[in-house]
């Protein structure tokens, strides 16, 4: 199995961070302090180095370091990682330049690259958030983009499909709402969307047979969940080949043109239902909407860590990991469990918390920082300084 992790990694007015370098090793990473110290900012440094906008979804504009409280942000911000993987050290940066603030540049090993794909071929970056504990109970387009993140982080071609889907899709919409366009030009966009569209469903069907089938064998502590899509696309996938699939796709978006309720078919409607399978406990099979917070929780670590499992087996090394106050509302099993499973992945996790002792049994491998208003200072060492 390959080892892929940060071995170096620098902010440049990112957040709360005038400049920040951080040299860490392959093991589990923990970064302690008080609340607002900018530990999650960390995190969300490194989630930049996936396809999308972050484990916060902000705008592009909205993460540059403020030089004080309800300033503005500054207009150029960089995020760049040294990451150690089975062909040596490959150089990845990312962020907004002044010369183009509205555009996310990437480099990979100094040299301009194009698209999310191309990042999420170089380095995997999957994450849980105290956010996404609510994930079973917000809406479908929550899911569908956890779904997707899980899939693209499996499939860098996935960043792909869903941007020309969703460009498509913007401009379809458009064009409906102002009355513009000729009939070309829409079947155009339409056949753009059922290509893509399609294929992203089929990638996300793809995915969740296979987590099914991991979660399934997988013992310990955490629930099993059983995953489902929910969608007329997926359900044709299911009945069909893809190009036909397609083609009930193309009908369906010239049906809504004509006003037909119900029509407009498309991964865009998509859910993924989730239920909890634990044999003789109360919740058993019960969607994951209905059950306790807890066992939601345990539910979505479940998931995230058959993902981690798939992807060794695939592409040979674990996803880097973004665990932010992971271990506060686990019971000490369930957290000794967790650290259990990532030192097996050999997945290099980042953790936030803001009590180091809920770490204890995290693995003498990992590395403890304490994180202070821009600056962080290893604190497993006798003799470190900050950064």
């Amino acid at each position: 199995m390959r080892h892929v992790f940060i071995q170096r990694l620098t902010l440049t007015d990112f957040r709360n961070y005038p400049r920040l370098r951080l040299d860490v090793e392959a093991g589990p990473v923990v970064l302690t302090g008080s609340n607002g110290a900018g530990k999650t900012n960390l995190l969300e440094a490194i989630s930049f180095l996936a396809p999308g906008r972050g484990l916060r979804g902000a705008k592009l504009r909205d993460v540059g370091r403020q030089a004080y409280p309800g300033g503005p942000c500054a207009p150029a911000w960089g995020v760049a990682a040294g990451v150690n993987g089975p062909d040596g050290l490959n150089e990845i940066g990312t962020g907004l330049t002044a010369a183009a603030p509205e555009r996310r540049a990437v480099q990979i090993n100094g040299q301009p690259a194009r698209g999310g794909a191309s990042i999420a071929r170089q380095i995997s970056v999957v994450w849980l958030t105290p956010a996404m504990d609510r994930l079973f109970l917000d809406g479908p387009a929550s899911r569908r983009k956890f779904l997707d993140r899980l899939v693209t982080a499996f499939d860098a071609d996935q960043a792909g499909r869903i941007a020309a889907y969703d460009h498509a899709h913007r401009q379809r919409s458009r064009l409906i709402r102002d009355g513009q366009g000729d009939a070309a030009w829409f079947a155009a966009l339409e056949d753009t969307m059922a290509r893509h569209g399609v294929a992203l469903a089929a990638a996300r069907s793809d995915l969740v047979a296979r987590l099914n089938r991991a979660l399934a064998a997988a013992v310990g502590p955490f629930p099993a969940a059983s995953l489902r899509l929910v969608g007329t696309v997926d359900a044709w996938l299911a009945e069909m080949p893809a190009i036909d699939a397609e083609d009930k796709v193309r009908a369906s978006l010239w049906d809504e043109r004509r006003g037909i309720l119900g029509a407009g078919a498309g991964p865009h409607r998509s859910d993924l239902g989730v239920a909890m399978i634990a044999a003789g406990h109360p919740s058993h099979g019960q969607p994951a909407a209905l059950c306790s917070t807890g066992e939601q929780k345990a539910l979505l670590i479940s998931i995230v860590l058959a993902h981690a499992r798939l992807q060794r087996e695939k592409r040979g090394a674990a996803p880097i990991l973004l665990l932010d106050e992971i271990a506060a509302h686990l019971d000490a099993g369930r957290r000794a469990a967790l650290f259990a499973e990532l030192r097996a992945l050999r997945t290099q996790a980042w953790m936030t918390g803001t009590d180091r002792a809920l770490f204890a049994d995290v693995g003498e491998s990992a590395q403890f920082f304490a994180v202070g208003q821009g600056s962080i200072l290893r604190s497993d060492l006798p003799h470190s300084a900050p950064q």
